[in-house]
């Protein structure tokens, strides 16, 4: 059987999975798509505001309801922000919420706020075996590499490499990077259009090695904690593998679980 979709409005119009086999895919979920697919396309540009639910359900032919649940699910996986009595709108790195959803280490005493950026190295490479497997790409392709430490009030915290497929930023150089204070993830969206989704992450304990000591100021072997962070964005296409280290003297990692 195709996978093609049935016209809308279709009810619940049948699809096919991997092993060939029917399955319905609720309409709700159709409309998801095709707003998805605006979003991808850049018809509305992160931070712009989509069209409201009945406009949304005029195009697509289906109620209010369908494309209220489409949106809430978006809402949900933060793909856009409903704003109260504004609208909803395009999820944007530019928002202060949206850089604190990437950045999860939270400090032991006081609020939250984003650290001090400190690029100590950036430059284009061919890219390792291992880069290349978690991009998707092949070894020797281009990749961006940038090292920089993160400082919270003045004190050393994170050391962080950073791994960009160099096919999808080709304009970005090394000049902008070094000239860049602000969210990396920010400057990806205003001027490449790419927008960081989701993330995997895998977390264990090491111990400081003679580089990561000295750029952090701490004696050798002290405990710090490793995170390799794998980013995505539309279609699940892997664009950037981060490696960090924090110390966690006066901070700790939070994620919330659902």
């Amino acid at each position: 059987m195709s996978s093609a979709h049935t016209s809308l409005p279709s009810g619940q119009p049948i699809t096919a999975n991997g092993s060939g086999a029917p399955t319905f895919s609720p309409l709700y979920q159709q409309i998801k798509k095709l707003i998805l697919q605006g979003l991808q396309s850049n018809e509305w540009r992160p931070g712009e505001m989509i069209p409201s639910e009945m406009e949304l359900a005029g195009r697509y032919g289906v109620s209010q309801g369908t494309v209220r649940k489409a949106i809430d699910e978006l809402a949900a996986e933060n793909l856009v922000v409903r704003r109260q009595g504004k609208g909803t709108f395009v999820a944007s790195h530019l928002e202060a919420r949206s850089q604190f959803r990437f950045l999860r280490l939270k400090p032991n005493v006081g609020a939250a706020h984003y650290p001090d950026n400190t690029i100590i190295e950036a430059r284009r490479l061919r890219a390792p075996a291992d880069i290349a497997r978690q991009l998707e790409i092949k070894t020797g392709d281009s990749v961006i590499f940038m090292l920089r430490m993160q400082s919270f009030d003045g004190v050393p915290t994170i050391l962080e490499e950073l791994w960009l497929s160099g096919a999808i930023f080709k304009g970005l150089s090394v000049e902008r990077m070094l000239a860049y204070k602000g969210p990396m993830y920010a400057l990806l969206e205003t001027e490449f259009g790419t927008q960081m989704l989701r993330a995997t992450e895998s977390i264990r304990a090491v111990a400081a090695d003679e580089r990561a000591a000295t750029l952090l100021g701490l004696p050798l072997n002290t405990p710090l904690l490793s995170v390799n962070r794998v980013s995505y964005t539309y279609g699940d296409k892997a664009v950037e593998v981060r490696r960090s280290l924090y110390v966690t003297n006066d901070h700790y990692y939070h994620n919330d679980l659902s």
